[in-house]
């Protein structure tokens, strides 16, 4: 049970409606994420205008899902990993890609890098080398692609802390994490 209310669309203030309505034209449903994040308007219009800004930017989603499950999987959340599997495979990831993704592994060079980085930016709490950041660089990302790279982490630091400190129940189909936090 999750230790904040879930936000019924239907009975709330007008700019919980609103958002909310968003996230439902989005996903053709509300994932109790979102519900539990509009407990307050602010942190839910924040969290859905990164997702809208970096769906747009220019790590494309597939790579962008990958480091979800990543990370996800590097703090425990459940509720990301699962999430975050079924939206990398609707962005073109194989079952196995994202399932050697969660680990922190990918079969192309330049993918695997991006998720050494992440999950060098979770464990190392963004205090990166030069050596890192050169690293990720060689691997053929510029400038852009890394800052937004590290954007994507905080956002999935955001949701997995949320999920997991709320309890939000899992409204995915379940994945198995492979390592607990």
């Amino acid at each position: 049970m999750s230790r904040v209310p879930l936000i019924d669309a239907s009975n709330t203030t007008a700019d919980r409606q609103a958002l909310l309505a968003q996230v439902q034209g989005a996903f053709g449903a509300t994932p109790n994420m979102f519900r539990a994040v509009a407990n307050s308007p602010a942190a839910l219009k924040s969290m859905w205008g990164a997702f809208g800004a970096l769906g747009a930017g220019v790590i494309p989603a597939r790579l962008g899902e990958q480091i979800a499950v990543a990370v996800a999987d590097r703090n425990g959340c459940e509720y990301c990993l699962a999430a975050h599997t079924a939206l990398g495979r609707k962005a073109g990831a194989s079952a196995e890609e994202m399932s050697a993704a969660q680990a922190g592994n990918a079969a192309d060079p330049k993918t695997a890098a991006a998720l050494r980085f992440a999950l060098q930016l979770v464990e190392a709490r963004g205090q990166l080398s030069d050596a890192d950041v050169q690293a990720v660089r060689a691997a053929g990302f510029d400038d852009q692609e890394i800052v937004e790279m590290l954007a994507h982490v905080a956002l999935n630091l955001f949701t997995n802390y949320v999920n997991v400190a709320f309890a939000v129940p899992v409204d995915f189909p379940a994945v198995r994490l492979r390592r607990a936090a």
